[in-house]
């Protein structure tokens, strides 16, 4: 993409990510759209979609840049009942296809459209290492995943390329998981899931932050790219990062049978399953991460 700045179109914007990302690219000098799905303040850059009944504001697009697909249901938000993991899947699904024909009808069209996939892709590999040659594992969430990109691809064409974004556990002490784990920790109750040895793609929301951004400037990037640190992780070594993050010790483990009896495979898929996914296209690229060590990441603010 020629130049900086212009008008940026992001879904997902009241999320972990949106949130950090709309100032951020503000900061950069881009005007930022966002596409809600709740009442809307008069004027200004909001616009209103619904995913679930095919409605969405085709002026949004209007001389849009770039678009930055992030929205979708929680996949950690409750647990997976038939109808939770129905709508996970049809909130990516559905919603990324309405987005992809949107920008396939505007006139000029987005340039780029940047949109959230996940390192659930691989499925679980808890030998070797995995880059974005590696084909789709199997499971709900590579399932899901597969879908995901496709219902994305729908919107590339000569005038827009397609980057999925195969995202990581974002880490950052203001939101998502380790927000969510740090007071447990904070109190000495710590402690690693199952055997520990499950390997944890990861990446920090600063880095992300930055990966989003280069996605939008590389112009010979498409296709998908796997948005981690270069060096993941065991749940083991995650915990102690914690750990020595709030100076507790993380003596309690969970039994890997207790994550099994979570309903619809969220514990085995979510908890004792995992990758190393390796960020080959990014650093091939010549992108470089300022977060490359998990302890660095976790105590980054703490």
């Amino acid at each position: 993409m020629s130049g900086v700045a212009g008008a940026i179109l992001i879904t997902g914007g009241s999320g972990f990510l949106g949130r950090a990302l709309t100032p951020f690219l503000r900061e950069r000098g881009w005007t930022v759209r966002r596409l809600l799905r709740r009442e809307l303040r008069p004027g200004g850059e909001e616009f209103a979609w619904n995913p679930a009944r095919g409605d969405i504001d085709a002026s949004a697009f209007k001389g849009a840049r770039a678009v930055v697909h992030l929205a979708g249901e929680n996949i950690a938000g409750g647990l997976w009942t038939p109808a939770k993991k129905e709508r996970i899947r049809k909130s990516r699904i559905d919603g990324t296809r309405l987005v992809a024909r949107a920008i396939r009808a505007a006139r000029p069209a987005p340039e780029v459209l940047v949109s959230a996939s996940a390192t659930g892709w691989y499925g679980n590999r808890p030998e070797g290492v995995v880059d974005e040659l590696t084909p789709a594992g199997g499971g709900f969430l590579a399932d899901v995943c597969r879908e995901w990109e496709d219902a994305a691809l729908e919107a590339a064409s000569e005038h827009t390329r397609v980057v999925p974004l195969r995202l990581g556990v974002v880490l950052d002490p203001a939101g998502g998981m380790l927000r969510r784990l740090l007071p447990f920790f904070r109190l000495g109750l710590g402690g690693r899931i199952g055997s520990g040895r499950q390997p944890m793609s990861w990446v920090a929301l600063a880095d992300l932050l930055r990966v989003v951004e280069f996605a939008l400037g590389d112009e010979g990037l498409s296709g998908p790219v796997n948005a981690t640190s270069p060096r993941p992780v065991t749940n083991a070594e995650f915990t102690r990062a914690i750990g020595r993050a709030v100076h507790r010790p993380t003596l309690l483990p969970v039994p890997a049978w207790t994550m099994r009896l979570l309903p619809g495979e969220m514990g085995e898929e979510l908890l004792l399953s995992g990758c190393r996914a390796q960020p080959a296209r990014l650093i091939e690229r010549g992108f470089r991460f300022e977060y490359e060590d998990v302890s660095r990441a976790v105590s980054r603010g703490v």
